[in-house]
């Protein structure tokens, strides 16, 4: 018997998202001028507000006002109507140094025994839906709300359009687990004033339908155009959608953390990522523990796998490293002698973890919208500025996402 399986996403307008992407700019900026910088950083966005607080322990200095407003004003809050835009919104900072009992767990004279920023529970997970061996309702949520932005910024259709959405798709699969259609699509996005709400909202979903949907399929491989033959459509299904991002709702870093993994697959061990630097292994780790689900999947040791790791404060070897295939390994070994196997692949010590992907560079920003995983490696050059002079330097981004260990797995698999 088959079953539905819904995820959602989240613009880069939406409350929350905004202030990720605010904590992630700062620890950027940090970043480019202490690689050593160890960053906490939260943020909250309300009506014409932005507050920031945490704890750092850095050389570097951060107009933090500064970084506030170019990420608002990047993502398109520019407009005093919609109650908080890049020009006039207030920005309070209450960031304070970061407490030396968490820094002495850290920090060790040995770099490879570095211990773990805190304790806790990663996950990672990978399966075979797409291409990029993410579950198939958060990958079309996600590229739903991608190219709906995109709509907004070319501003030839659909010119009512304002920063904030949501999305969210409803995939029928079999009982073999394969997708056989999509069944419901969600998308309510913020607008513009209308004369008439009923015109309104026959607009808007005419064009989400005839644009939107359009332009998304057409960007989908073959295999996955046919999912659209028969589906239900829901647009801004409250009616009115003017009052919207942080106007509309206050927002908080770190509180859309099933947005930035699976849509709710597998599993999540409960730390957010946002405006935290590579010390903490909320981040990390779970980027590490995506890396080893994707290389296994894509290296043909099992269909999905789920990957766990934890970790003890202070302490640089994991407590445990735990591996779930759900039955679909394509090797005739246990799920723990997988496990035993991959330990002997993959060094998840924090030291190591950063290292692998280069983490201390200025490569987060871009993470906070979208998914954290998902996403497709790239190269572009970066400013740092080292001994007050700046410099441009070359560095890769979402290099967790890099199928660079399917061989290596292969082997030791004997695939």
């Amino acid at each position: 018997m088959g079953y539905l399986f819904t995820s959602e996403s989240v613009s880069e307008g939406h409350p929350d998202k905004v202030a990720d992407q605010i904590s992630d700019a700062i620890l950027d900026e940090l970043l480019r001028q202490d690689p050593e910088s160890k960053v906490a950083c939260e943020t909250l966005v309300t009506t014409g507000l932005v507050v920031l607080s945490g704890e750092v322990k850095t050389q570097g200095f951060v107009p933090t006002q500064n970084v506030a407003r170019r990420v608002i004003e990047r993502i398109g809050y520019t407009d005093a109507a919609y109650m908080f835009d890049s020009g006039s919104c207030g920005v309070i900072s209450a960031i304070h140094e970061q407490s030396p009992d968490i820094n002495r767990g850290v920090e060790r004279e040995s770099e490879d025994e570095q211990g773990a920023g805190d304790q806790g529970m990663m996950f990672g997970y990978a399966c075979k839906d797409t291409e990029d061996y993410l579950p198939l309702p958060l990958y079309l949520s996600h590229i739903l709300l991608k190219e709906l932005a995109a709509i907004r910024r070319e501003e030839k259709e659909m010119t009512y359009l304002r920063p904030d959405s949501k999305s969210q798709v409803t995939i029928e699969y079999d009982s073999n687990n394969k997708p056989l259609k999509v069944h419901t699509i969600v998308v309510s996005t913020q607008h513009d004033e209308f004369d008439e709400d009923e015109a309104m909202l026959s607009k808007i979903k005419e064009d989400v339908q005839n644009i939107l949907i359009t332009r998304v399929k057409a960007i989908l491989p073959e295999d996955q155009q046919h999912l659209f033959n028969d589906y239900i459509l829901h647009v801004n299904p409250t009616g009115k959608f003017v009052i919207g991002g942080p106007h509309g709702d206050t927002g908080l870093t770190g509180r859309k953390i099933i947005v930035d993994t699976y849509g709710g697959k597998g599993a999540h061990g409960g730390g957010a990522f946002s405006g935290k630097d590579s010390s903490k292994v909320d981040r990390s780790a779970a980027y590490a523990t995506r890396h080893i689900a994707k290389n296994l999947v894509a290296a043909g040791v099992a269909d999905e796998i789920l990957v766990q790791v934890a970790y003890a404060i202070g302490v640089a070897k994991p407590v445990g490293l735990y591996i779930n295939t759900y039955r679909t390994a394509k090797v005739n070994l246990t799920d723990g002698q997988i496990a035993e196997k991959v330990e002997g692949i993959f060094d998840m010590r924090p030291s190591a973890i950063v290292k692998r992907f280069g983490l201390k560079n200025p490569i987060f920003e871009p993470t906070a919208a979208y998914g954290h995983v998902g996403r497709t490696p790239y190269k572009d050059e970066v400013e740092f500025i080292e001994n007050g002079q700046k410099l441009m330097k070359e560095v890769e981004f979402f290099t967790w996402e890099k199928l660079d260990y399917v061989n290596k797995v292969k082997e030791v698999f004997s695939l």
